[in-house]
Parts: structure tokens; C-alpha cells; sequence
């Protein structure tokens, strides 16, 4: 039979039973972010905060901010303002913009079946992400006559090209998740891979597995020898530039260039009567701007990759894109501080294109030098 504490031993029993519960109630929540803990102030580095009744295969944002800066450093003209400086030429246009009306009619035309959001089935939000945002200026482009062709991105090979070519590393290991100067760095240095058959993989559908694989094997897998890595190289995403708030984005957008958005802000699951998410809680996640609104509410509309149906709520317009939702502008520079999200060009630099929004196949002329253009498949 135990005895019972002493009562001279039970005063300093108890007490250290208190403290150790409070020491492990301190371990437990000083980790946390908080919900309204501004964006500059959430960490950025070594453990990632992840949502609250989320599953992991959601999100997949892992920030790297000192590799992020590296690249940076590297890019002839880094920011969107330097690379694209013709975009900020006059007064800012006010009128409302939906790019993704381009990647429907692409899809429409090329497929004969209307265009839908795809589902991630691992960490692997970043390729999604980005490949939203090749895949709309990719139809800009061809909507225009700048481009052949138009087929949609393998997210596998940005994927596993942003884990491992992209970093010099041989391994890119089994955990998920990527950051966005790695998928800019991959687009960028090598390019796109499109959801088709080639020699040695059939691309024509999204697989996770595969996913899973390419992330440590890098783009093409164990065995492809970098064969696929030159296919990726027939279709550079010829410039990358970093987008760092709001009216970068606007800017952007207006000329048919999409922001694919890494960030650790978080948002509710219902749209409210305007179509906007309000923020909320904290996401490592990458997601896609793809339209801007001005007047009294403005906003950038957010591509995610969760599928058609995680979010409900009003739509504006109503042919917006299931499985997306309208941030306001505030939020939008609270995410684009993590200056981890790139516009991606398929022209020399960011030209400005006066584009007619209304018809999607025509632009007003830009002069008589027209940029180069190598993006199309």
C-alpha cells in the first residue's frame, strides 16, 4: 500500500505540482500567433504555425526568408516597380478587372468543358498557386495573339522544381511545402511543364503521389535524368518580379499579369454579401490574386486550391470562381508584407497592356514595338 505524503512534505508536493502545470500551460501557448498579430510581427522562420482544425494537406507554406532575399538579390530588377515601371505611368486605372474570364474561354476552346478548381492533395500549395498564375497569363496571352497555344500547368513540376532543382539540393526530402522565390526561382530558370502526355509520364491529370514523389526526387522523379527538366526549359516564364502591396497588385492585374500570394493570414469560410473573406487566424498557404475591384469596397479576388466547394456565400460577379473569395485591401498588403509573392510575365519584363476587358480578344495597340515572348507550349 502507498503512504501517504507527510504533511511536512505536502506544502512543497503541491507546489511543485502547480508549477509544473503552469510551466507546461506556457509551453504550450507561447508558440502561438495570435489572430490579430500583424503580418511583419508572425514568424518567418523555423516552426511554422499552422490553423487550428485545419489538415496539413491544405496548406504547405514554408517561409525562407533568407534564401527568399537571396534570390532577390539576384534578379536584375527584383520589385514589380522596377521591372515593370510602365505600369505605374499615369493616374491608376479604376475600372474592375477579372483575368480569370481569360482561363475560362481558354479552357472552354481548348477542351470544350468549362474550366474548375482543382483540389491539393498534399502540402503543396505553392505549386498550385503558381500555377494558377501561369496558366491565366498563359491565356492573357493567347487571347491577345501572343501566344500559339494554351494548355494548363503541371503543378507536379513546379512542385518538385521549386523542392529541389531550384535550391541545388539532389534531395528535397518526404515533409511538405515550398515558398514562393523557389517556385519563382524554378518558373524563372528553367519554366513549364504542361498537363499532357510526354515520353516517359502521362501529366494529363493531377496525382498527389506523384506530388509526393517529384517533391523529393525533383521535377520528372527518380528516374527521368533531367529529361523532363528540358522540356521545362522550352517554356521559361520569362520574368518574375516581387509584389509588395496593394496597388503593386492593382497595377499588375490590370495589365494581365496574376499575383500568386504566399502568406501565413488565415480567413473565414463564408463570403460575405460583397463576396469578401474576412481575415482570420493564420494559413501557411499560397494561394493566386486573379481580378481587382475598385469603388467604395476595394479588393483583389484570391484563387485558392481547396477545390469548388470549401467556401460558401455571394459571388461578385456572379461568374467568379468557385472555390475563391474577395480580400480587402488592407488585408492584401497585410499579405503581401511577407514579401514572398511574385507577378510572372511570359514577355521581356512587365509591359503595359491596355487591355479591352469586355471581349478578352483584343487590346489596344501598345505601339510598334511589341515584346518578345516564349511562354507558349
Amino acid at each position: 500500500m502507498r503512504k501517504q505524503p507527510q504533511p511536512k512534505y505536502l506544502i512543497p508536493f503541491l507546489l511543485s505540482v502547480l508549477l509544473g502545470v503552469g510551466a507546461l500551460s506556457w509551453l504550450t501557448n507561447h508558440d502561438r500567433t495570435p489572430d490579430d498579430t500583424p503580418i511583419a510581427e508572425q514568424p518567418t522562420a523555423g516552426k511554422t504555425p499552422i490553423a487550428q482544425a485545419m489538415p496539413d494537406e491544405r496548406f504547405g507554406y514554408q517561409p525562407n526568408p533568407d534564401e527568399t532575399a537571396k534570390f532577390l538579390r539576384r534578379l536584375p530588377q527584383a520589385t514589380l516597380r522596377e521591372a515593370g515601371p510602365q505600369l505605374f505611368q499615369g493616374d491608376p486605372p479604376q475600372n474592375d478587372v477579372f483575368l480569370y474570364r481569360a482561363l475560362y474561354d481558354a479552357h472552354l476552346l481548348k477542351y470544350g468543358t468549362p474550366w474548375q478548381v482543382g483540389r491539393q492533395g498534399i502540402g503543396d500549395c505553392v505549386s498550385f498557386g503558381f500555377a494558377h498564375g501561369a496558366d491565366i497569363h498563359l491565356a492573357v496571352m493567347w487571347s491577345l495573339g501572343d501566344s500559339a497555344d494554351w494548355k494548363p500547368t503541371a503543378t507536379e513540376s513546379i512542385y518538385g522544381g521549386s523542392r529541389v532543382e531550384a535550391r541545388g539540393v539532389t534531395r528535397g526530402g518526404w515533409s511538405d511545402g515550398s515558398y514562393g522565390a523557389a517556385a519563382a526561382k524554378w518558373l524563372r530558370e528553367y519554366g513549364l511543364v504542361f498537363r499532357q502526355p510526354y515520353a516517359t509520364v502521362d501529366l494529363s491529370h493531377y496525382s498527389s503521389k506523384r506530388a509526393k514523389d517529384w517533391g523529393n526526387y525533383g521535377n520528372g522523379g527518380q528516374d527521368d535524368n533531367g529529361r523532363l527538366d528540358e522540356e521545362a526549359r522550352r517554356h521559361p516564364v520569362r520574368s518574375v518580379a516581387l509584389v509588395r502591396n496593394f496597388d503593386e497588385a492593382a497595377a499588375a492585374i490590370h495589365s494581365g499579369y496574376p499575383v500568386p500570394v504566399c502568406s501565413m493570414v488565415g480567413f473565414r469560410m463564408q463570403r460575405d454579401a460583397d463576396g469578401f473573406a474576412q481575415a482570420q487566424g493564420t494559413w501557411p498557404h499560397c494561394m493566386c490574386f486573379v481580378a481587382v475591384r475598385h469603388g467604395s469596397r476595394p479588393g483583389l479576388l484570391c484563387l485558392n486550391s481547396w477545390g469548388p466547394n470549401w467556401i460558401s456565400g455571394p459571388k461578385y460577379p456572379s461568374d467568379m470562381p468557385d472555390g475563391s473569395f474577395w480580400v480587402d485591401q488592407k488585408t492584401v498588403n497585410r499579405m503581401l508584407a511577407q514579401n514572398d509573392s511574385f507577378a510572372v510575365s511570359g514577355y521581356d519584363g512587365f509591359p503595359f497592356r491596355q487591355l479591352d476587358h469586355a471581349k478578352w480578344v483584343q487590346a489596344t495597340p501598345a505601339g510598334d514595338s511589341e515584346p518578345s515572348y516564349v511562354l507558349a507550349p
